[in-house]
C-alpha cells in the first residue's frame, strides 16, 4: 500500500484512540482494528457525497458496533461531511477537531454512541447491539420499495447499497439473527454486512460463550459469505466488497478477521483494548508501530490526508450526485406526479387529502372491535398515503393490518414483488421493530403490528424510535384481559404503563370506532414521533355521538364525554373498552340524582401536552371524588384520581376463562364501578 492510504488509515486510528483517551472513557480497540476496512469502504466503495449527507440516493453506512463511535466520527471529520441544521445542509463541517476532542462530553456532537439527528452523517442511532443490523434490513427494504415504485425506464433513481459494520456482540444478539433471516428470505442483494470477527468481548475471549461458525449460519440463511483472514489487507477487502455488490440475488456477509487494538504493544488482541482507554504508554507504543511522528500533538492530521479523501470519496460522490440531480430533473418533467411524491417523502410532508376517506361510524350498541375499525381506517389512509407500508409478526388476520390490494413485499420467487406494501415479518417481533425504524429512516411511513403483550419483545426498537423521533406506528391489538381464554401469558397488564412511561411515544387506547378514526387523524401528521395504538379484540359499543361528546376530543388526549350541570360530585375516567363501562355507571348515577362526569382518556401523552387551563376544565381540581377504570396495571392513574381516589385496575396477572367471567372475577362490572363511584361521590360532598 502506498504511503498516503496507510497514513489515512493510521490517522483514523490515532484520532479514535486519542478521543477515547481524552474522554477517559470509551472503546478504542475496535476502531483501531477496523480502520483499514473503514478506509476501504468510504474511500473506494460508498456512493456518498460528503457535501450533502441527505442526498436520497446515497449509499447508507451503518455502524452497528456503536461503541466504536470514534471510528465513525474520525471518518466523518476526515471526509469533510457537511453539517445539517434544521433539516438543511449548511456550508460547515459536521465535525471539527474540537468536536473529536469533546468525545462523550455534555452537549458535544460526539456522544458515546452515534446518535441520529445530532451528528450529520450518522444514519441511525446505534449502541444496543444488533439494532443497527435490524435497521439496515429496513433500509434495504426501503431501497427495494422505492426503486420498484419510482424507477422508470431510463430513470434509475434509487439503486443505493447498504453497508454495515457489525461485531461478535451483534452476532450473539437474537435481533441480528432475526434480521439476517428476514434479509435472506427477502433476497436483499443490496445489503452487505462486514462482520468484525476479533473474537473479543468485555469478559474476554468469545470462546467463553460464542464458538459457532457464523459463516455457515449465514449460508443457511441464504446469504453470500466470504471470509478474509487479514483485517489490514485493504486490497482483499476491496475485492470482497466488489464481489458482494456483484451478488444481487442475496445479501452478503464478509467475515473479517481482525486484531482488536491493533498496534498497541500489550493490549492488542485483549479484552482490555475493548472497553477502556489504552493509557499513555500503550498509545505511545501504538503510534510507534504506526510510524507516527513522536512530536505530533494530539488529534494531529498529517498534510494531505483530508485532501486524499476529497480526491477519492469527495470527488466520486460529487460527480454521482450531480448526475443524479440531472436525472431527477428530467424525471420531474417526465413523471411529475411521482416526483411530487418523492418530494413529500424527502421533506416529510403528507399528500393533500390523505385523510379524506377516513370513515365515521354510526352509533351501534353491539359495536365493532377497535382492531377491526382500525383496519378500515388504515385502508382509508393507505389509499391516499401510498408510501405507507408495513405488516405484522405473523398476525395480520388478527391485527387487521393488511393493506387491501397492496400486494406482498416479496421477491418474485415467493410470489410477490418489491413494490408490495404488506411486509410479512414472520414471528420476529424484535426484528420487526428495528426493521420498521430502518424503513422510517428512509422517509417511508412504516408500521408494525402484533399483540400488545408482545410489545415486550420490541422494547428496544420502540425506545429507539422515540430517541430518534421516527414516526413509526405500532399497532397492538388484544389490549386487555378481554383476550379471554388465551390466559395470562397473552393478557397484557404492565405494558400500557411501560409505554406511557417511555418519553417521546404517543400511546393511544381508543374507546370506540370513532375514537379510532380520530386517533389515526391525530397520529399520522406526527412526522417526528412514534405512536402506539392499543386496540381491542372484542367488540366495543360505538358511542352515540348525538348524545355524548364528539370523538374529536381524542386529539386532546382526554375530554369530557358526558357531564351533569354544574360541579360534579364524582368524575369517572377510563380508556378503551372500559369507557362504555363507566358510561353505564354514569347513567345509573344520573338517574339517582348523583352529579357525575365521564372522561374518556385515550392518551395520557396527548392530555399532558394540553394547557393547565384545559386539563383543569376536564378534571376540576376542586372535585376530589374520582374513579379510574382500566383493565391494566393501576400504575400512573393516581395522577388523575389523587391519593384518595379509587382505581379499578389489575393488580395481578389475568387468568384463562371466557372474557365475561374474567370481567366479573376482576371487578370490571357496572355494579363495581357504580359502587366505587357512590363512595367517591360522598367524598365530593
Amino acid at each position: 500500500m502506498s504511503t498516503l492510504p496507510q497514513l489515512a488509515i493510521n490517522t483514523i486510528r490515532t484520532l479514535s484512540m486519542e478521543g477515547v483517551e481524552r474522554a477517559n472513557s470509551g472503546h478504542p480497540g475496535t476502531a483501531m482494528a477496523l480502520a483499514p476496512a473503514m478506509y476501504a469502504v468510504w474511500q473506494h466503495d460508498l456512493k456518498y457525497d460528503p457535501a450533502d449527507p441527505c442526498w436520497p440516493a446515497r449509499d447508507r453506512f451503518v455502524l452497528s458496533v456503536g461503541h466504536a463511535s470514534m471510528l465513525l466520527y474520525s471518518t466523518l471529520f476526515l471526509t469533510g461531511v457537511k453539517d445539517i441544521r434544521d433539516g438543511k445542509v449548511v456550508d460547515a463541517p459536521s465535525l471539527t477537531v474540537e468536536d473529536l476532542s469533546q468525545f462523550r462530553q455534555l452537549n458535544s456532537k460526539t456522544p458515546g454512541h452515534p446518535e441520529y439527528r445530532f451528528t450529520a452523517g450518522v444514519e441511525t442511532t446505534t449502541g444496543p447491539l444488533g439494532q443497527g443490523c435490524g435497521n439496515s434490513v429496513g433500509m434495504a427494504i426501503a431501497q427495494k420499495w422505492m426503486s420498484a415504485r419510482y424507477d422508470r425506464p431510463g430513470f434509475k433513481l434509487f439503486d443505493y447499497h447498504v453497508t454495515v459494520f457489525c461485531g461478535d456482540g451483534d452476532m450473539m444478539e437474537g435481533v441480528a439473527s432475526e434480521a439476517a433471516s428476514t434479509a435472506g428470505h427477502l433476497a436483499l442483494g443490496n445489503l452487505t454486512w462486514i462482520y468484525d470477527s476479533n473474537q473479543i468481548s468485555i469478559e474476554g475471549s468469545t470462546d467463553l460463550a460464542f464458538t459457532e461458525n457464523v459463516g455457515k449460519r449465514f449460508e443457511a440463511y441464504g446469504w453470500h459469505v466470504q471470509t478474509l483472514t487479514d483485517g489490514n489487507d485493504v486490497d482483499a477487502i476491496l475485492a470482497a466488497l466488489k464481489a458482494a455488490r456483484a451478488v444481487t440475488d442475496r445479501p452478503s456477509l464478509i467475515v473479517l478477521k481482525t486484531v482488536i487494538g491493533y498496534g498497541a504493544p500489550k493490549k492488542a488482541g485483549t479484552a482490555s483494548a475493548h472497553g477502556e482507554p489504552l493509557g499513555a504508554d500503550e498509545i505511545k507504543g501504538a503510534k510507534q508501530a504506526y510510524g507516527w511522528p513522536e512530536d505530533a500533538p494530539d488529534f494531529y492530521v498529517p498534510d494531505g490526508v483530508k485532501e486524499h479523501f476529497a480526491e477519492g470519496l469527495g470527488k466520486r460522490g460529487a460527480e454521482a450526485h450531480a448526475e443524479w440531480r440531472e436525472l431527477f430533473s428530467a424525471y420531474r418533467e417526465a413523471h411529475p406526479e411521482l416526483a411530487a411524491e418523492i418530494d413529500c417523502i424527502i421533506e416529510h410532508r403528507l399528500p393533500e387529502g390523505w385523510d379524506k376517506d377516513i370513515p365515521t361510524f354510526d352509533a351501534d350498541a353491539k359495536g365493532i372491535a377497535s382492531r377491526a375499525s382500525s383496519g378500515q381506517v388504515l385502508n382509508a389512509v393507505a389509499k391516499n398515503l401510498p408510501w405507507m407500508i408495513g405488516g405484522s409478526a405473523d398476525l395480520t388476520p388478527s391485527t387487521k393490518t393488511d393493506i387491501k390490494g397492496g400486494g406482498s413485499f416479496q421477491p418474485e420467487k415467493w410470489n410477490g414483488s418489491y413494490g408490495g406494501r404488506n411486509i410479512h415479518f414472520g414471528v420476529r417481533e424484535h426484528a420487526m421493530g428495528s426493521i420498521c425504524n430502518g424503513i422510517a429512516l428512509s422517509g417511508i411511513r412504516a408500521y408494525g403490528s402484533g399483540f400488545l403483550i408482545f410489545s415486550d419483545y420490541m422494547k428496544a426498537p420502540i425506545r429507539l424510535s422515540a430517541i430518534m423521533e421516527l414516526p413509526v406506528l405500532y399497532i397492538f391489538t388484544h389490549d386487555s384481559i378481554g383476550v379471554g381464554e388465551d390466559g395470562p401469558t397473552h393478557q397484557p397488564i404492565e405494558q400500557l404503563a411501560q409505554l406511557r412511561a417511555t418519553p417521546g411515544i404517543m400511546t393511544i387506547r381508543p374507546s370506540d370506532a370513532n375514537e379510532v378514526a380520530e386517533a389515526w387523524r391525530t397520529l399520522i401528521p406526527m412526522t417526528h414521533k412514534p405512536a402506539v395504538l392499543a386496540l381491542s379484540r372484542q367488540n366495543l359499543p360505538t358511542i352515540d355521538r348525538t348524545k355524548y361528546a364528539s370523538a374529536a376530543g381524542l386529539a386532546k388526549g382526554g375530554y369530557v364525554l358526558a357531564s351533569c350541570e354544574g360541579k360534579p360530585d364524582v368524575i369517572l375516567i377510563a380508556s378503551g373498552s372500559e369507557v362504555s363501562l363507566v358510561v353505564a355507571a354514569y347513567e345509573k348515577l344520573t338517574e339517582e340524582g348523583i352529579k357525575a362526569r365521564v372522561i374518556s382518556m385515550p392518551s395520557f401523552d396527548l392530555f399532558e401536552e394540553q394547557s393547565q387551563e384545559y386539563r383543569d376544565s376536564v378534571l376540576p381540581p376542586d372535585v376530589i371524588g374520582r374513579v379510574a377504570v382500566e383493565q391494566a396495571a393501576a400504575f400512573g392513574w393516581d395522577r388523575y384520581v389523587g391519593l384518595g381516589g379509587a382505581i379499578i385496575a389489575m393488580n395481578t396477572f389475568g387468568a384463562s376463562a371466557p372474557a365475561s367471567a374474567l370481567l366479573t372475577k376482576f371487578g370490571f362490572t357496572p355494579e363495581a364501578v357504580y359502587d366505587a363511584a357512590k363512595r367517591q361521590a360522598l367524598r365530593g360532598k
